[in-house]
């Protein structure tokens, strides 16, 4: 996938779309929109820059993603279906009774799932301290973290970014899925946390900015990767929640809401285009 070019990573996150729109009519669940804001980003991280290989899944060395936004875990799932961890019959087993796979993710390395998230504020706190880890063991892999923007509304996520730059870890790197919309609202009428590159900035990391479902803009900022030794590296991805489907995006009705028959039908046929 290293040698993919653009186009054939568009034609995945459509293929991604659809599997998920499947997987969230079909179980009547939450946060399609949350899904799929993240699709480029997730795609990206797994098909071209995240060290990880399903045949060692234990491997010491590979590197850590931890979705810490736990309720876009449908996207996760497919993409680790793709990239082999998962089989076709567990995404069958999605929110399901007696099923295999959650509405948020549930630790299981051998899956690809480095850690049980759900409850929003937590997974930068255990990305720093995996990063930690990492340097003091000298060990030279990376830990992922994506977060949303209104889960920037936590305190405990300030209080690791402190504690990330004040321990200069330059092997983690956040990345903030900002598509502006929370569960109650637009997040400038929630808490607005604008001017947000500053905040982080003023904290003592490294910040890019670049429109999460641009691949030529998320390629030029990952590959810089880690952009400045002794600091954390935050990557602020705007991005458009319910990306792909014309009537779910920008629209906060789709933070939980699950689509009927008839949008099912007119988001497949936008999906199919």
């Amino acid at each position: 996938m290293n040698t993919y070019d653009i186009s054939e990573y568009e034609r995945l996150c459509k293929d991604v779309r659809r599997t998920v729109l499947k997987m969230i009519y079909e179980t009547k669940s939450p946060h399609i929109g949350s899904s799929f804001s993240a699709v480029e980003i997730l795609a990206a991280l797994f098909f071209k820059y995240i060290r990880i290989d399903c045949r060692n899944p234990f491997d010491e060395d590979r590197d850590r993603f931890i979705l810490s936004k736990g309720h876009a875990c449908s996207t996760f799932y497919v993409v680790l279906y793709k990239k082999g961890f998962l089989k076709e019959e567990d995404l069958k087993k999605f929110a399901v009774n007696n099923g295999l796979l959650e509405q948020h993710p549930t630790r299981d390395v051998q899956k690809g799932i480095e850690i049980s998230t759900g409850s929003l504020g937590h997974g930068l706190s255990i990305g720093v301290g995996m990063a930690l880890a990492a340097k003091r063991d000298k060990k030279n892999y990376r830990i992922f973290v994506l977060l949303s923007d209104g889960e920037l509304n936590e305190g405990s996520v300030w209080e690791a970014i402190m504690f990330a730059a004040h321990h200069r870890l330059d092997n983690l790197v956040a990345i903030v899925d900002c598509n502006k919309v929370q569960a109650l609202g637009h997040t400038r009428d929630i808490i607005n946390m604008e001017p947000l590159s500053e905040k982080w900035l003023s904290f003592g990391w490294v910040v890019k900015e670049i429109d999460g479902h641009d691949f030529k803009q998320i390629f030029e900022v990952f590959d810089l990767l880690s952009f400045s030794t002794g600091k954390p590296n935050v990557i602020i991805a705007h991005t458009t929640k319910g990306k792909g489907v014309s009537f779910m995006e920008d629209n906060v009705l789709w933070h939980y809401r699950a689509p009927d028959d008839k949008e099912y039908k007119m988001a497949l046929r936008e999906l199919l285009e």
